[in-house]
């Protein structure tokens, strides 16, 4: 491991915006977030796979009066998410490190009001189909963590993916969904707050469209 990734560990594990294992808040936050981190009982956004925290920090400034988490378990990702939120003073966001599958022993039934996948790993492969951030077993855990109603939206620019989550909702007859094999082409791109991520930007350029499905589990 280099020099470089050494000092972001050491960073982030020195950050109030940044829970992981081994922080005293380490698995104590389910149906706390808003009381605890961050002292409203605004709504609260996932960005699930968050990476960089671009989208995470992205909507935090846009929407002030809701709390955002950025999930992912690179810590030099959430390295570079936290960076920015600290540097634009944003007191409505935090990251947390878990693995997707642990989702539920870290929000209560109902916590979150609403959960954001952007441009998820495809996982192509048919072994990996149970890995893939929209299929049976994970949509399964996002319905427990969101309370009656909420919202979750995908952004891919991988067609097969994008093929697959369609398949998966319309079989499990999920509600409010609406979808599009071309974001900026569709009348549906005010859903997603006009935030392009880096790999989003690099795609549009390659002339790669953007996918989009909303819905409620």
């Amino acid at each position: 491991m280099t020099r470089s990734k050494l000092a972001k560990f050491a960073a982030v594990a020195e950050r109030d915006n940044v829970i992981q294992d081994g922080d005293a808040l380490y698995g104590r936050m389910a149906g706390q977030w808003r009381q605890i981190r961050f002292e409203n009982d605004n709504p609260l956004v996932l960005e699930i796979g968050c990476g960089r925290g671009e989208y995470t920090v992205g909507m935090a400034q846009l929407f002030p009066d809701k709390n955002f988490i950025g999930i992912d378990i690179k810590g030099e990702r959430l390295w570079k998410g936290s960076t920015r939120a600290l540097e634009l003073d944003l007191n409505n966001v935090a990251f947390l490190r878990v693995f997707v599958e642990q989702l539920a022993d870290h929000f209560a039934p109902g916590e979150a009001d609403e959960i954001w996948i952007t441009f998820p790993d495809p996982r192509p492969k048919d072994r990996d189909i149970k890995r893939r951030l929209t299929s049976p077993r994970f949509l399964n855990i996002y319905r427990q963590i969101l309370k009656p109603g909420g919202l979750i939206h995908l952004k891919t620019d991988n067609q097969d993916l994008y093929a697959y989550t369609l398949e998966v909702l319309q079989e499990r007859h999920a509600k409010q969904l609406l979808y599009t094999e071309d974001l900026y082409k569709s009348g549906l791109r005010e859903h997603t707050h006009g935030i392009y991520t880096t790999y989003e930007q690099r795609y549009m350029a390659e002339g790669i469209p953007i996918k989009y499905i909303q819905f409620q589990v």
